[in-house]
C-alpha cells in the first residue's frame, strides 16, 4: 500500500504542562511523511486511548516528563488492552530513567526515545514497527 500513511497520535499526558518536544516530535514525523494527531497539553489516559481509537492510528506516541511515565505507561498500555487494541503501537520519550525502560517494555512499550535521541530514529522506528504492523494484520 505504497499511498497508506502511517498516523500517529502524539499526547502529553498528565499535569506536565511542557509540550515542546512533543511539538518537535509531532512536526517531524510530520515532515517524514505521516499523519500526526497531537492531543495537547493534560491529557487522560482515557482521552489518550478514545482519540487513537476515533483517529484510527497505527501508533500512540506519549511524551512525559512529569516522572510519572510507569503510571500513565501502564495505564495507556491497560486500556489499548482492555479496549482491543493492544495493537496500536506504544512509544514514547521524556525524562525516563535507564533503569526504567525494561520495566516500560515489559508493560509493552515498543520504544522509548530519551533526551539526544534525534527524531529521524524516531521516524525510522515507526516506519519499521508500523509496516510490521500493517503485515500482521495482513494489510
Amino acid at each position: 500500500m505504497e499511498d497508506r500513511r502511517i498516523r500517529v497520535l502524539i499526547a502529553k499526558p498528565g499535569m506536565d504542562g511542557h509540550d515542546r518536544g512533543a511539538k518537535v516530535v509531532a512536526r517531524a514525523l510530520r515532515d517524514a511523511g505521516m499523519e500526526v494527531v497531537y492531543t495537547g497539553l493534560r491529557q487522560t489516559a482515557e482521552m489518550i486511548v478514545n482519540a487513537a481509537i476515533q483517529e484510527d492510528v497505527d501508533a500512540i506516541g506519549l511524551s512525559v516528563l512529569s516522572g510519572a511515565h510507569m503510571h500513565y505507561f501502564r495505564e495507556v498500555s491497560a486500556l489499548l488492552r482492555e479496549r482491543g487494541a493492544e495493537d496500536i503501537i506504544l512509544f514514547g520519550g521524556g525524562i525516563i530513567p535507564d533503569q526504567d525502560l525494561p520495566k516500560l517494555e515489559e508493560l509493552g512499550v515498543g520504544k522509548v526515545f530519551t533526551p539526544g535521541a534525534s527524531t529521524q530514529d524516531a521516524a525510522a522506528y515507526l516506519k519499521t514497527a508500523v509496516a510490521q504492523r500493517w503485515a500482521a494484520q495482513g494489510t
